[in-house]
């Protein structure tokens, strides 16, 4: 298996660049709004991505959430230009699902170790070696990655869609994320074959860390994304999406909350509520290298002033190959029609 060396990644401080404050940030955002309703553009930004650029999506029309409803609100929304503010398979996802659109990014360079720790030619090769496997991607993956999948999945998703592979008898074949897909595997007892890969930011959580910061917060819950590594996620009172722990937040009778994700989640958490203490999940202590601190350097290149650059010029284009495009629509569609289906049948038993 494959997984692309920690020293090739950026430090997420190199990457950082301070934004405009006062009137020149207000004069910078009524020129990106401009920009936007001129070329009919909407802005949908992921949960890790910075405040300001989660704030502006909102107040302009657009769209904040996780991986799986960021593409289903470009797939719905009508608008002929959508600004993915996030990494890079985000961008390629919105434009496999609207070819006919045109897909910017603030900063083309966000990319993400997943998608870079598997590679279309190893992951290909690999796959040919299984050929009665039944192909499971995670949404982190390059377009080329998808086209050579059965099936597509994000966090929120993943476990449905393997139990009900299972539930068919198939055995997975399970791309890229080692510590999501034993997670899965566990949650599942689905018969899965785990590619070698991780996130730079959730592999950095220390379980003997968390322990330790747990007992001077008896009282706290502790929220973990499953991209974690198992000895956090075996602490966690709530394991799931940005989603799913954006809703713990909201939702659960506590005033303090350990969260094991990227940082730029608080943001949305803060909003919804606004009277919790939010504390980060250590990513110090013994082996610790601190390359991401709990924030993943891609996300860290979007900014306000990236934006305008984007829009002003064009820069940022997202292009897919159309018959790259066109394979990997398919698991993504499968996935997509599999959750609206969920979503019907849970509101008709409500």
């Amino acid at each position: 298996m494959y997984a692309t060396p920690v020293n090739d990644y950026p430090r997420t401080a190199d990457v950082e660049r301070p934004e405009p404050a006062g009137a020149e940030r207000a004069a910078l955002e009524a020129r990106i709004r401009e920009l936007l309703k001129a070329q009919d553009a909407v802005l949908v930004a992921h949960y890790y991505v910075e405040d300001a650029l989660q704030a502006l999506a909102e107040s302009s029309g657009g769209y904040v959430s996780d991986s799986l409803d960021m593409a289903r609100f470009g797939h719905e929304h009508p608008a002929s230009t959508l600004i993915v503010a996030g990494v890079r398979f985000m961008g390629e996802t919105a434009k496999i699902l609207n070819p006919e659109k045109r897909v910017l990014m603030p900063e083309l360079e966000a990319t993400c170790s997943l998608d870079l720790g598997c590679p279309i030619d190893r992951f290909a090769a690999f796959c040919d070696q299984h050929p009665d496997r039944t192909v499971v991607v995670y949404a982190n993956t390059s377009a080329a990655v998808k086209a050579r999948a059965d099936w597509m999945v994000t966090s929120s998703c993943a476990a449905d869609i393997v139990a009900h592979l299972r539930d068919q008898g198939q055995k997975i074949l399970w791309a890229p994320d080692k510590h999501l897909g034993a997670y899965i595997k566990e949650q599942t007892g689905a018969d899965m074959l785990l590619w070698d890969g991780a996130c730079i930011v959730h592999e950095e959580f220390k379980g003997a860390e968390l322990e330790a910061l747990r007992r001077e917060h008896p009282r706290a819950k502790v929220l973990a994304h499953p991209e974690s590594p198992a000895s956090v996620v075996a602490q966690a009172d709530v394991v799931g999406s940005t989603s799913r722990m954006v809703q713990a937040v909201r939702d659960m009778d506590a005033d303090e909350f350990i969260v094991a994700t990227d940082r730029g989640i608080f943001h949305k958490m803060r909003q919804l509520a606004p009277g919790k203490r939010l504390i980060e999940a250590p990513t110090a202590g013994k082996s610790a290298t601190c390359r991401s601190c709990a924030h993943c350097p891609w996300m860290a290149m979007n900014s306000l002033t990236a934006l305008l650059h984007a829009l002003e010029t064009g820069a940022g284009e997202i292009h897919v190959d159309p018959v790259i495009g066109a394979r990997a629509r398919i698991p993504i569609e499968r996935m997509l029609d599999f959750t609206r289906r969920q979503k019907l049948q849970t509101a008709g038993d409500a």
